[in-house]
């Protein structure tokens, strides 16, 4: 839906359905009712997610016909998908294979390069007639624990075929937008042990690999001036900007801004996401209490990674939560995990949300607006310690209503 702050929608990967048939299924059972909750009087906007399975089958015609009819008759519209898990994401031990194929691969590149077709066709115009841009959020181009990441050849070769790869998906990028007038951009996606993991890692690979390596080969595809060649990439590759993913850094928001903008470099998304925190108090057995309400969020689907603070300012990076949990001694004085826990619950008993990351992002947008998309992304219902399980459609509309009303409240202090 259209907000004070830009469109604002749920991520589709909350619902289960690996083929088009099934997970429309689940659309049509939940979205109709969210809307009449959630915004009855205007456009209800998605964030539609869809594996590889599924996107070739929707963009047989027949079937994006039938899904533009269905949005069109509920009043709804798609104005960004997220493209990072490929394969399975329900129902089956994920973990780092949320990577799998990586950016190393050519399916990765036809899978995207797919996405945006469908995209180009369901992005709707606004009030004046004219396109609303679009984007899709996709994997931070690997991950890195599958490489000697600390060789530097081996880092070099990754960073240049991953990049190529997706130079391969803005030269399509650009044609679409000639031949379509639709203007879509590529949001990475940083996310702890992903090969690009920081915004200090995000503005080195596009400085260092994707404008250089970008300029050289658009300059000669396309026949543009140098200038013109890196004012494509910054319009058509953007930031994902996931809450949980930079608060499990430890990166505060205003600086993460403040670094892209100084290289010219955007925000394509606000993914709208909470991690579990917490600090450990020096008694025993209060840092045993921690220690074992973290455990309780142990679970084998998806990756937890870990970040730890040790008294002396150190950041320890842990690849899941079994190896953090095995790893806690007594230099530990704050652990954060990457756990998308619902955004309207700030406390967890010992355990905290970084729900206060979330309010500062939002806070942020409103003041800057520095970007138009923002997707609540939880997908973890299924995952949950039983007690914190809902029923679905009343577990997206509590997120969503969290969001609208915090953000209503920001742009009425902000216009005050």
């Amino acid at each position: 839906m259209k907000t004070l702050i830009g469109h604002l929608g749920y991520c589709t990967n909350i619902h289960p359905g690996e083929t088009w048939t099934d997970h429309f299924a689940a659309l049509q059972q939940a979205v109709p009712e969210l809307k009449q909750r959630l915004s009855p009087n205007q456009a209800f906007g998605l964030g539609l997610r869809l594996s590889n399975i599924a996107s070739e089958e929707l963009e047989i015609p027949e079937n994006l016909i039938a899904f533009q009819h269905w949005l069109a008759q509920n009043d709804c519209y798609v104005f960004t998908m997220n493209g990072f898990p490929f394969g399975g994401f329900h129902d089956t031990v994920v973990k780092d294979q949320v990577h799998t194929p990586d950016w190393t691969t050519e399916a990765r590149v036809e899978y995207t390069k797919r996405l945006f077709r469908i995209l180009s066709v369901l992005l709707p115009v606004d009030e004046l007639g004219n396109p609303i841009q679009g984007g899709v959020s996709t994997s931070p181009l690997s991950y890195r624990h599958w490489f000697e990441w600390e060789q530097p050849a081996a880092r070099d070769y990754i960073l240049s075929q991953t990049t190529q790869n997706i130079l391969e998906v803005v030269a399509d990028l650009i044609r679409l937008h000639h031949q379509t007038d639709r203007l879509m951009h590529l949001d990475l996606e940083p996310e702890p042990d992903g090969v690009i993991e920081t915004a200090d890692e995000f503005i080195s690979w596009f400085t260092d690999y994707l404008l250089p390596m970008g300029i050289e080969q658009l300059t000669e595809e396309f026949r543009l001036t140098d200038e013109e060649a890196e004012a494509a990439i910054c319009e058509h590759v953007r930031l994902c900007y996931d809450v949980c993913h930079f608060a499990v850094d430890y990166e505060r928001p205003a600086e993460v801004l403040d670094k892209l903008k100084n290289y010219g470099l955007r925000v394509g998304k606000i993914q709208i996401s909470a991690a579990l925190k917490a600090e450990f108090p020096t008694d025993p057995e209060e840092r045993e209490t921690v220690r074992q309400a973290f455990e309780e969020f142990n679970e084998p689907t998806y990756l937890h990674q870990v970040v730890a603070r040790t008294n002396y300012g150190e950041l320890l990076r842990f690849p899941d939560l079994p190896e953090a949990l095995a790893a806690l001694n007594d230099t530990h004085a704050e652990w954060r995990a990457h756990f998308h826990v619902p955004l309207f619950v700030s406390d967890y008993g010992v355990l905290k949300s970084t729900q206060d990351d979330i309010r500062e992002v939002l806070r942020l947008q409103s003041d800057r607006m520095f970007t138009n998309q923002l997707e609540v992304e939880t997908y973890t219902w299924g995952v949950l310690p039983n007690e914190l399980k809902k029923e679905l459609v009343d577990s997206i509309e509590r997120e969503m209503k969290w969001v609208q009303q915090f953000s209503s409240n920001t742009t009425s202090e902000t216009d005050s």
